[in-house]
């Protein structure tokens, strides 16, 4: 197995280095620093286009270096955390740097394993999906683990997105629907949010209160749902009584389309995932 001829990354001493200073680097940096998981010296990146990016790397005491390639040569574990366009060239150019030795991380989206590891040389990457919620410690990740990536290396960065939320694993063919699932379904929380605090408004609450309470309920809702490990179904029932408030509200959802409305935004965003993937 060409797996066997990589060295083990020291899990107690290894580096960790960023190509792409954008927010998700700068949520995944803070989540690992902010959870004891790594302290900042051991973290690197560099800015290019902002110089406006090195304030939050330099508030959290990340290292910040001239050039790409220092942060690549300062590492042992490389996350590529530039955008999808970009990606390519910046794998092409910086191939000569990016050994065996190196654990290779990409969370660009829709770019695949397939092409990130033809242009690194080597296939000891992993491929992430991360989402937003990363920026305060409750993202969903998804991982798929590239030709000769290890266990142990699919183990630490289990471990390095875990100090950001939750990670799961999965084939890299399901990926299009988690982008359009855990990558977009944010911004329709954040619709909802908006929409029961109007409700809120409608019904005569003060606009900060209204967006306390939705943002708070939808919280809490969720905090059930992964918690309690019921059928959102059950918790549902719960609710809702008999000749109540609750069921009278989820007949108006039910009239308008709400889940299916739901399941379309979905499986729209996961074919749109499709359509850029390919192109």
């Amino acid at each position: 197995m060409e797996a066997t001829q990589f060295l083990a990354i020291q899990t107690e001493t290894y580096k960790l280095g960023f190509i792409g200073a954008g927010k998700m680097a700068e949520s995944i940096a803070k989540g690992a620093v902010q959870s004891g998981f790594l302290p900042p010296p051991r973290i690197s990146t560099s800015i290019h286009s902002n110089p406006a990016r090195r304030l939050p790397f330099d508030s959290l005491g990340v290292k910040v270096l001239p050039q790409n390639r220092n942060v690549v040569e300062e590492s042992d574990v490389v996350i590529f955390s530039v955008k999808p366009q970009v990606v390519r060239d910046v794998v092409l150019e910086l191939r000569p740097l990016l050994t065996k030795d190196k654990l290779l991380v990409s969370i660009a989206a829709g770019t695949k394993l397939k092409d990130l590891q033809e242009w690194a040389g080597h296939s000891r990457f992993i491929r992430v999906v991360p989402n937003t919620p990363s920026a305060v410690g409750e993202a969903a990740s998804v991982m798929c683990l590239g030709g000769a990536a290890t266990e142990e290396d699919g183990e630490l960065v289990a471990k390095l997105f875990g100090s950001v939320g939750k990670i799961w694993r999965a084939d890299e063919k399901l990926f299009d629907a988690i982008v359009g699932l855990s990558g977009s379904g944010p911004a329709y929380i954040y619709l909802a949010i908006e929409a029961l605090a109007d409700g809120g408004v409608a019904a005569g609450l003060p606009r900060e209160l209204a967006m306390g309470l939705a943002s708070q309920t939808v919280l809490g809702a969720a905090s059930m749902a992964s918690k309690t490990g019921k059928h959102p179904g059950q918790l549902k029932d719960d609710v809702a009584s008999p000749g109540g408030t609750t069921i009278a509200g989820i007949h108006e959802l039910e009239k308008g389309g709400f889940r299916g409305t739901l399941m379309n935004a979905v499986a729209a965003a996961a074919k749109r995932s499709r359509e850029l993937s390919q192109s």
